[in-house]
């Protein structure tokens, strides 16, 4: 029997979950439902950042045991994280100590080559870990992505299109911020009809890497081009074992 890699998911710190007495630590099932159908064996991550500070060398060794990091959504990084003044007052949701842990993550699966999946806030973190910056609302309704499903252009030859196997894709969305300036060395690979950076990659760097700024885990069970997403990530993760 081949073993699964382990692919490490850091929890979303939730104030309320069914059938439990307090606050949790929880991922969305149709996440860990798509690593698993990948092959992957998902293994939840607590997020350790007193104070909002990360141990790097801490981060480091938690994460040497695993084959492969997928970054989930979640709610929006501090803006202070990415060097802005004051916060847009649409941001929510945001925790200093999951920022910390996310960023630092990031950082340590990128260091080393470890294969890293990007989703939503995940891509955010990535290009905030880098360098970049986020613009903090896209105007409200009628210019968000919430809630809603559009096409996606992928760039040719790119990570993402070779694991899609697809120059097009149907990405379900749910964001309300995006890419502003670009993090050290990323390169946008799919864009939307209105412009907007909808996956980013590190041309130049070891391992395999994508961010998407959709949810393929909502579409994955009916849409295999969003299940190759973690089908590749899971492949490059036996790689690493």
């Amino acid at each position: 029997m081949t073993h699964r890699p382990l692919i490490a998911v850091p929890a979303r710190f939730s104030a309320t979950a069914s059938a439990l007495r307090h606050a949790a630590e929880v991922n969305a099932r149709a996440l860990i439902e798509a690593v698993w159908r990948a092959g992957g064996e998902p293994a939840t991550l607590h997020p350790h950042a007193p104070g909002g500070t990360a141990d790097p060398a801490e981060v480091a060794g938690r994460l040497s045991r695993f084959d492969a990091l997928l970054l989930p959504g979640g709610g929006d990084l501090a803006p202070h994280r990415y060097g802005a003044a004051h916060a847009h007052r649409a941001v929510y949701d945001v925790d200093d100590e999951q920022d910390a842990f996310d960023l630092e993550l990031a950082r340590r699966a990128l260091a080393s080559g470890l294969p890293l999946l990007a989703v939503c806030r995940g891509l955010q973190v990535v290009n905030t870990a880098l360098g970049g910056t986020l613009h903090q609302d896209m105007g409200g309704p009628g210019r968000e992505h919430r809630h809603v499903r559009h096409p996606v252009s992928l760039a040719p030859g790119s990570a993402l299109a070779r694991a899609a196997g697809a120059d097009k894709a149907e990405a379900s969305c749910y964001h309300h911020q995006h890419v502003d300036r670009l993090g050290e060395g990323l390169t946008v690979t799919a864009r939307a009809a209105d412009g907007t950076a909808e996956a980013l990659e590190l041309p130049h760097k070891p391992g395999w890497f994508v961010a998407v700024q959709w949810h393929p885990e909502d579409t994955a069970q009916e849409d295999p081009v969003q299940q190759r997403l973690f089908d590749e990530l899971v492949r490059a993760a036996h790689r690493t074992r």
